[in-house]
């Protein structure tokens, strides 16, 4: 009995700790790298080049982007589409810098380009839908400001569009610029921009791609997303109740029109890396919150946990919010694997295990992105290059994990609102609720110990101070003695 009991015990934990990481994993690493490759030998196959430019809207929303705006326009002039059939519509939504002034400038040094400023001064949302409306062409593509394209992204997507007809929206490949993360001379804050450059790479061009396979896209981003004008004006157009816009427009085309959701692997869009860590840690709760609340919106009355494999919305969901708690509390079992007798070296040894996984799905999907980049050789060489980064992409995405986790918690307590609390802010919020949570407590122990330690006056009224110098001078005799 002893030694069924040690090995069912040494099967929970090595079953639990490894082999359903490896499972839930490496597994589907492993297929994701095939169908990926594959994916890439259909497109070339059935890739046929452009004979007639289809007439296209690029529609910017514009807020305080004085200093990215001239970058972003001057990529759409560089680009290898045909300037005479691009038509720019630059939405201003309630800036308050010289962005018009960027505006005025491009429009001299690149005459051909056709641009339209508009006010919209009502919000994103609501920015879009007014340049939608007045927009024109036979695509609707949807740019960030603060990014620029690679020359041959705009052809590159056009050209997936007019090969297939069946697919009526989707999203480009965002990455982070290479020159701005050199441009950080220190180790450590390189390194975490870095390790942002490849998780872009590799949940855009491996992990997005692979979802296109399944049909399961759960967002077009929106700094880089393009429709046909046909299908996205049959839909309820950008909403104005959420902060993930994009993704509640991505949950249309799938849940209400039956679009099949598409990733262009060959369309870069490339935008500043994060500026600190109080940015990326709004950003991500930010994501964190659209993603609930569009969720929210299109959850079904009649859910059904079995719809899992199918539904897309679902299952996202599960793993990323209903498992986070469980998944923390897998964390913090650690601890306690040690309380109930297994040894140190047992449960960092199973931890290394389980990360040395996590690197190893890192450098599959490592080979998967080296190969989609090769339509870009400077890119390439400079991922390739940092190959290294990909053994700290777990400790990364294990910190991500945390910052989502504290998406899904304040979601809980406040309102919608772009703007969200620093990683600062919330230290010192917390500083706060913490000190004025012990502020009584502490008062009723300093009140105790004052009432234990407080003598009456009246028991030195009349003592004169000579004689009770005298007995402590004598106390203290005897104590030398």
């Amino acid at each position: 009995m002893g030694t069924i009991k040690v090995i069912l015990n040494s099967f929970l934990f090595w079953g639990g700790w490894i082999i359903i990481p490896f499972i839930m994993e490496i597994v589907p690493a492993l297929g994701s790298v095939y169908f990926l490759i594959r994916r890439n030998l259909r497109h070339k196959r059935n890739l046929k080049k452009l004979k007639v430019f289809p007439e296209i809207s690029l529609i910017i929303p514009v807020y305080n982007s004085a200093d990215t705006l001239y970058g972003c326009i001057k990529s759409i002039n560089d680009s290898t589409y045909p300037n005479d059939k691009i038509r720019i519509f630059l939405v201003n939504n309630k800036g308050q810098d010289n962005s018009f002034d960027i505006y005025a400038e491009c429009q001299i040094k690149f005459p051909g380009l056709l641009m339209q400023w508009m006010n919209a001064e009502q919000g994103k949302s609501r920015a879009l839908n007014l340049a939608l409306y007045n927009s024109e062409g036979k695509y609707i593509i949807n740019l960030d400001s603060d990014g620029m394209l690679e020359k041959n992204a705009l052809i590159n997507m056009i050209t997936r569009f007019e090969n297939n007809t069946n697919i009526n929206c989707m999203t480009g490949a965002i990455l982070t610029v290479p020159e701005k993360i050199r441009e950080y001379k220190k180790f450590f804050p390189r390194l975490i921009r870095n390790l942002e450059f490849m998780e872009y790479a590799q949940a855009f061009l491996a992990g997005r791609s692979y979802a296109s396979e399944l049909n399961s896209v759960y967002t077009l981003s929106g700094a880089f997303s393009a429709f046909r004008k046909s299908v996205v004006l049959k839909s309820w157009m950008y909403n104005t109740d959420t902060i993930c816009e994009d993704t509640h427009i991505t949950f249309q085309m799938r849940y209400l029109q039956n679009e099949k959701v598409e990733v262009c692997e060959e369309a870069l869009f490339f935008v500043d890396p994060i500026e600190n860590l109080n940015k990326l840690y709004t950003q991500r709760q930010r994501w964190q919150r659209g993603s609930l609340e569009v969720s929210k919106m299109f959850m079904d009355k009649d859910f059904k946990l079995t719809r899992i494999f199918k539904d897309i919305g679902i299952k996202t969901l599960l793993y990323d919010h209903t498992f986070a708690f469980p998944r923390m509390i897998w964390y913090l079992a650690l601890m306690c694997l040690i309380v109930i007798g297994y040894s140190g070296k047992a449960v960092l040894t199973s931890t290394g295990i389980i990360f040395l996984l996590y690197i190893i799905i890192g450098y599959l999907y490592f080979i998967t992105v080296a190969y989609f980049l090769r339509i870009n050789k400077d890119i390439r060489k400079y991922y390739i290059n940092h190959w290294w980064c990909v053994m700290f992409l777990p400790f990364f995405n294990f910190v991500i994990f945390f910052i989502r986790l504290a998406g899904i918690i304040n979601s809980i307590e406040t309102d919608s609102s772009w703007k969200t609390m620093t990683f600062t802010e919330e230290c010192h919020a917390f500083a706060g609720v913490i000190k004025s949570d012990f502020a009584k407590p502490v008062a009723i122990i300093r009140n105790i110990r004052r009432s234990v330690n407080y003598y009456e006056e009246s028991d030195f009224i009349g003592t004169d101070n000579n004689e009770v110098m005298n007995t402590e001078n004598e106390q203290c005799s005897d104590k030398e003695k």
